[in-house]
């Protein structure tokens, strides 16, 4: 046997694979955002909910065109840490009303 056929076979997605998918995850909460915010917006009139989802909007584009640039991984983080310090702040905010 030859050392080529000998190697393992790689598991997990390929590079533009995970590209790809994290391409339409941070696509997807881009809209979800908009929506979740168009909503928002028509229960409440706060500048600090339009604040919040405006961010949460930035960040999902950053995370988009960190995808596209190959930056997969830091798109990832960029887009869970955010999301995630946007909602928790949309989350304290609404607690003290």
């Amino acid at each position: 046997m030859s050392e080529a056929n000998s190697a393992p076979e790689r598991q997990g997605l390929t590079p533009r694979q995970a590209r790809r998918v994290r391409i339409a995850l941070s696509a997807t909460i881009m809209i979800a955002v908009g929506a979740v915010l168009a909503l928002r917006l028509g229960s409440t009139h706060s500048v600090l909910t339009m604040g919040f989802y405006g961010f949460a909007l930035i960040l999902s584009g950053s995370a988009l065109v960190l995808s596209k640039a190959g930056r997969t991984r830091v798109a990832t983080a960029v887009l869970g840490a955010g999301v995630a310090l946007v909602l928790a702040a949309e989350w304290a905010v609404a607690s003290l009303r």
